[in-house]
């Protein structure tokens, strides 16, 4: 019967080869289903090899998991086969996880666990690093934080019992990440920073370690020490891909040479030529194509979202039995784009931004169409093993797509910042629970574009709403800032009262944040009113502290050039006409560089104010009349967004109402829990719950209003 089950199990590699994959599973469902007994080691084997056709090239989890339970049940009556059992343990937990079934899940990692705790040769340790990984995932899913760290612990000390260095940076990684997932308290995650920034050997590991290290810096908002890593990043991104591109080249030669040399009539010179050039060829090939773990004699990974990917597209973290990749390549590559431009946003660079944004989403469309989200499919029509990896790619667009709302904001293109936030509405739409906690982020948007276009009542509202619809408090906080300076752009007594209401809770605990983003917005808006309020150098000092903060800190030229443009007005208003002169220009620089119009303007009428008391007639009447153009050309652009269609949809004051509720509602529990907005992206290995890593949204990137230079809102 063993010529049989070898003949069987050939003919299924043959079948898999020509891509019958339903073929390949039919052959060896047959030595399962044959009414002679095999031994049950062929059985396990066959079944482990269904299961692992099944999970690699199909949806069909729960088919791959009943083949593993039974492999299982096989694998109890046989005293040793320690190889086999880790592996029927490792894919049996996979299928667990893609189904979402946490407590069996964390019952077969235990087992595998104790089936590895008394070996000490290097096989059993690097099997025991599996299991912590998956275990470290699983609880994490939990929100048991400090049992997955002491998960990655006890693999980290596995990995150092048998002195391999690239496992031991493996789990020091995940360990990072955890702690910014959680963030007890900063120097736990230093410790854990630290810990992590020895060299890596596995490309998809730097990569890891590299965007933990930047969404750590952003987190701290520590912008500057960010910008080695994107560029390190970036780099090692178009080395990859060059790479890529050249291994392509490489193998349609190959493909070609070999068509040639099976061709009869060829003569013999010739085919020694074509001979000699393949024999290059595949060298060549081998020196581009890094160790894999799909090589001979390993175990095949599960992939991921069950996407039929080839092994360069696989990003891996660390060597076998890990067998783990963080996110596939593509979205790893569309997060390098995404943070270039949370990097450089911030900064005015908006060419560079639009053609990374640009590149993202082409990228993440393409993904979702792998993965059948054409237009019309909704979250519901999705296949539960699809959900997590749908999930990462959506979680992408809606980054992108952010930060086009706040550059287009910020350059006064209300129209296609409209088009934007309507794209992401849509998105929302369509996936409620995968896009749960985006709402939030779309309410600020459309108070932030409310706000731009006048409509500050609206604007209060949404930010409010967002207030309402997250459990940040960093975003609850940034959220009743804006919602203030709104309030106090509406002008009157009442509206300053609320303004006050929400700043003041927000400014008596703004040293609670981590980071200074919370405390520079705070600042700023809480100079505003005392501004306002007439406390003309009380409203001076914070702005000054706020300033600094910003831009040795933030580097957010929008937000320095509007406190650049309050204290121009403060110094006015306190007869410092040599300061504020100065402090005027360098505002308006700013604001041209970011095509801030409505700044621009902003400032040009304190200018004015300041030649008038100065008598500069001349400059006067020039300031005048750049006023003017820039005042008509920002009336054209607001003619334009209120005249769209979209306008009064994105500013009026009613929630999103999400079609189907009911199905959708049914589907919550099969789904698991909603991702967050701040880069809460899942991963295979290494804690596919949310992460907290870092905030992409705006800092202020909205005017606050023409304010002349007593507080009031100018007409």
């Amino acid at each position: 019967m063993d010529a049989v089950a070898e003949g069987l199990w050939g003919l299924a590699d043959y079948q898999e080869q020509s891509g019958e994959i339903g073929k390949a599973v039919k052959c060896l469902e047959a030595i399962c289903q044959s009414d002679v007994s095999f031994f049950p080691i062929v059985e396990v084997k066959t079944r482990l090899r269904i299961a692992t056709l099944l999970l690699k090239h199909s949806h069909n989890v729960n088919h791959a998991k009943a083949h593993l339970e039974r492999a299982q049940l096989l694998l109890k009556a046989v005293p040793s086969c320690f190889d086999l059992k880790c592996r029927a343990y490792s894919l049996l937990s996979q299928c667990y996880h893609l189904v979402g079934s946490i407590a069996p899940q964390k019952q077969v990692l235990h087992k595998a666990l104790d089936l590895t705790a008394s070996g000490y040769d290097i096989g059993v340790k690097l099997w025991s690093c599996n299991f912590n990984s998956q275990l470290a995932n699983a609880l994490i899913i939990e929100g048991d934080y400090q049992s997955s760290i002491a998960a990655l612990d006890a693999g980290y000390v596995c990995a150092t019992q048998i002195g391999y260095l690239e496992l031991q940076m493996f789990f020091a990684t995940c360990m990072l990440h955890v702690h910014l997932m959680h963030w007890e308290d900063e120097s736990s995650v230093e410790r854990a920073v630290a810990k992590c920034d020895e060299k890596q050997q596995c490309l998809g590991l730097f990569f890891y370690n590299e965007l933990l290290h930047i969404f750590y810096r952003l987190r701290v908002c520590d912008y500057k020490n960010a910008t080695p890593h994107i560029e390190r990043l970036d780099a090692a991104m178009k080395a990859d891909l060059k790479k890529t591109q050249h291994l392509q080249q490489l193998t349609k030669e190959f493909d070609a040479i070999n068509e040639s040399l099976s061709r009869p009539e060829l003569h013999h010179r010739e085919r020694l030529a074509l001979s000699e050039k393949q024999s290059r060829i595949q060298h060549q090939m081998a020196s581009l194509t890094t160790f894999s773990s799909t090589s001979k004699g390993t175990l095949e990974p599960a992939y991921f979202g069950n996407m039929k990917r080839t092994v360069g597209d696989k990003l891996e973290l660390a060597p076998p039995p890990i067998d783990g990749e963080w996110l596939p390549k593509s979205a790893v590559y569309a997060l390098v784009d995404l943070m270039m431009v949370v990097l450089s946003r911030p900064k005015g660079n908006f060419k560079d931004c639009a053609k990374r944004i640009q590149s993202g989403m082409n990228t993440i469309e393409e993904e979702l169409l792998k993965l059948g989200i054409i237009d019309g499919v909704r979250e519901v029509n999705l296949q539960h093993s699809a959900i997590w990896m749908a999930g990462v790619y959506l979680m992408l667009l809606m980054q992108f797509l952010e930060n086009k709302v706040a550059m287009e904001l910020t350059q006064s293109e209300f129209v296609e910042a409209q088009g934007a936030l309507v794209q992401m509405k849509n998105w929302y739409m369509r996936f409620p629970t995968i896009l749960q906690t985006c709402e939030s982020t779309i309410e600020m948007l459309r108070g932030q574009y409310a706000h731009s276009v006048g409509c500050y009542n609206e604007a209060a509202f949404h930010f409010i709403e967002a207030v309402k619809l997250t459990e940040s408090k960093s975003m609850q906080a940034l959220c009743q800032i804006y919602a203030a300076v709104s309030y106090i752009c509406i002008g009157d007594s009442e509206s300053s009262t609320q303004a006050l209401d929400l700043i003041g809770p927000v400014y008596s605990m703004m040293d609670s944040f981590v980071g200074v983003r919370e405390k520079t917005n705070c600042l700023f808006a809480y100079g505003l009113l005392l501004m306002k309020q007439q406390d003309l150098q009380e409203a001076r000092n914070r702005l000054a502290k706020g300033l600094q903060m910003t831009h040795n800190q933030l580097g957010n030229l929008q937000l320095v050039s509007q406190y650049l443009t309050i204290l121009g007005s403060l110094a006015l208003a306190l007869h410092d006409t040599g300061q504020a002169r100065e402090i005027l220009r360098s505002s308006l620089t700013l604001a041209k560089k970011l095509s801030d119009i409505p700044t621009q303007i902003w400032v040009l009428s304190v200018l004015t104010a300041l030649y008038q008391e100065l008598g500069e007639k001349g400059s006067e009447m020039e300031n005048v009349e750049f006023q003017k153009s820039r005042m008509d050309a920002l009336q054209q652009k607001l003619v334009d967004a209120h005249s769209s269609i979209h306008h009064i949809e994105l500013i009026d004051t009613i929630k999103i109402e999400v079609q189907q509720f009911r199905e959708v509602n049914n589907h919550r529990s099969a789904m698991g829990p909603p991702m967050s907005v701040n880069l809460d992206i899942p991963e295979s290995v290494g804690l596919s719950a949310p992460m907290p890593g870092h905030s992409t949204t705006r800092l202020v990137d909205i005017d606050i209003g023409n304010i002349n230079r007593r507080g009031k809102r100018k007409l």
